[in-house]
Order: structure tokens, then sequence, then C-alpha cells
């Protein structure tokens, strides 16, 4: 069953690029913002980390953790945030695990080949843990834009 908003934002603990682990109890009190994406260095997954890259002072301004998930490993994460100077963690779900915890894992189809991987989502988690918003139509290059304006219309 797909989450949506007032459920209770499935536990997470996975390491980032540099290894260290990120727990979504780390975050406590604080609004997330958690992303799924399909590939590092892919034109769409680095138009929407950039977007995110590039609006990432709005959501420090509001408080707010931005968390970038897929299934690349912590060496792929680590070059794609050198390459990109990407300030927020990506964490590294190789096993793809976390993902279909969160309804973002599953069977994809792309020019005719059926494969399992990471679709795109975002989840907008609140201070107590539950989630507050489920974006599962994500435009890349606006993304950010659109999180920021829906973020501010949430209650403080």
């Amino acid at each position: 069953m797909a989450l949506q908003p007032g459920d209770q934002a499935p536990a997470f603990s996975l390491p980032d690029g540099n290894g260290n682990v990120v727990n979504l109890s780390d975050f406590r009190g604080q609004r997330v913002v958690l992303y799924f994406y399909p590939r590092d260095n892919t034109p769409g997954c680095t138009k929407e980390a950039c977007s995110f890259r590039d609006a990432y002072v709005n959501y420090q301004n509001q408080s707010v953790a931005v968390l970038g998930v897929s299934t690349d490993d912590a060496k792929s994460h680590t070059k794609f945030t050198a390459k990109h100077n990407l300030p927020f963690p990506l964490l590294t779900d190789t096993d793809g695990s976390m993902a279909t915890s969160y309804d973002s894992y599953g069977l994809k189809k792309f020019m005719g080949k059926e494969y399992m991987g990471i679709r795109r989502t975002t989840f907008i988690i609140g201070p107590d843990g539950t989630i507050e918003k489920v974006y599962k139509k994500v435009k890349p290059e606006a993304h950010a834009d659109q999180v920021l304006d829906d973020l501010a219309e949430l209650p403080d």
C-alpha cells in the first residue's frame, strides 16, 4: 500500500557517500525532504540534484534537511557530490530495501525493457516523523522550487 500524508514515515538507517550512517530519527523535530532518484550522473537526476543544490540555502533558512537516495554505491555518490558541489547527503540504498519501504522501488520500463529500479518520488516528512506530502510525478528541473512553494504552505 502506498504511503499517504498522515502516515508514519518508515524508519531508516543508511550510509551516505562518506560512510556516515544517517538515520531518520536524527532529524526528529525538523522537517525533511527525502527524494528518491534512479541514478547518479544521468541527465534528469543531475538536473534534480542541482535544483536542490541551487535552492539549498532556502531549505536551510527554513531548517529543512534535504536527503537524496538511490541504489548507487558510496563511490558513485562521492563522485556525483564532488562533481556538482552538492551540499546535502546522498544515501546509499544498494539493495533498494529502503526505497521499497517508501513504495519508491519496483518494475520500470525504459525503451521497451523492463527492470527493477527506483522511481523518482519525493516525500516531505514533518518534525514528528509523519509524511506531510508525497510527490509521485516529478519534473526534475523545477522540483526543488515546487517543494519549497509547498513547504511555505505547511503549518509551522
